[in-house]
C-alpha cells in the first residue's frame, strides 16, 4: 500500500530517475505533485507494472497532478560529470520547472544533492512506498522510453526499441559487431573485459 504522504499538510515532490544502468541514451528524471487525497489502484513501483500499465497512468498522473516536470541529462553530460551527477541534476532540472514550488521532496534512493533551500528524505526503494515516488517514476520511465525508440529509427541495430538502452545480451552484441554510436555513453563499460564469454559469442 503507497503511501500518499510522509507529512500531512505540506507539499511534497516525488522524484525519481530512470536510465541510470543504460549503456546509451540520456537518463531521464520527473518530479510529481500530487493532491493529498490522490488515489489509484493501478499505480506503484515502474519497474512492476507493465508498460501498457506504464502509460495507461501517465495521463492519469499528468491530468491529475498539482504539478508535475521532467528533467533530461544527456549522454555526454552523463560521460562528463558521471551517472550519479547527471542522475541528480536531471531531478533538478525536473523539480526547477515544476509550476508549483515544493515545501518538500522526497527522492527515490539514497543519495541527493539538496536542491536550492528545499528540505529533501531520501527513501530507498520509495517508488515501491510513496505514491509521489511511484508517479515520478512512471513519468521518467515512459518519457524515456519514448525518447529511446524516437532514436532507434536512427540507429536500429541496437534493438534499442525493445532494450530501451540497457545492457542486455542483442546490444552488447551489436556494439561488438557494429562499434559504439553518438548516444553511446563512452565512459560506461560497453563490453566489459571480463566478459570474455560473450566476445567469443559475438565473433
Amino acid at each position: 500500500m503507497l503511501l500518499p504522504y510522509l507529512n500531512k499538510g505540506v507539499v511534497e515532490a516525488g522524484c525519481d530517475e530512470a536510465g541510470r544502468g543504460c549503456l546509451a541514451g540520456p537518463v531521464f528524471a520527473a518530479a510529481v505533485i500530487l493532491p493529498p487525497d490522490f488515489s489509484n489502484e493501478l499505480l506503484n513501483d515502474s519497474k512492476k507494472l507493465t508498460e501498457k500499465q506504464r502509460y495507461q497512468l501517465r495521463p492519469v498522473i499528468e491530468r491529475e497532478a498539482i504539478a508535475w516536470a521532467v528533467g533530461v541529462c544527456d549522454n555526454n553530460e552523463i560521460d562528463k560529470n558521471n551517472i550519479l551527477r547527471c542522475s541528480i541534476e536531471a531531478m533538478h532540472r525536473a523539480v526547477r520547472a515544476l509550476k508549483v514550488r515544493p515545501e518538500a521532496l522526497l527522492v527515490d534512493g539514497n543519495r541527493f544533492m539538496p536542491f536550492e533551500d528545499i528540505p529533501h528524505t531520501t527513501i530507498v526503494k520509495g517508488d515501491g512506498k510513496m505514491m509521489a515516488i511511484a508517479a515520478a517514476s512512471v513519468l521518467a520511465k515512459t518519457y524515456r522510453d519514448d525518447y529511446m525508440m524516437k532514436i532507434d529509427a536512427e540507429f536500429p541495430a541496437y534493438n534499442w526499441r525493445v532494450n530501451k538502452g540497457y545492457p542486455t545480451r542483442d546490444h552488447r552484441k551489436a556494439i561488438a559487431q557494429v562499434g559504439p554510436c553518438k548516444y553511446h555513453r563512452m565512459s560506461f563499460k560497453l563490453l566489459p573485459e571480463a566478459d570474455a564469454q560473450l566476445h567469443l559469442e559475438f565473433e
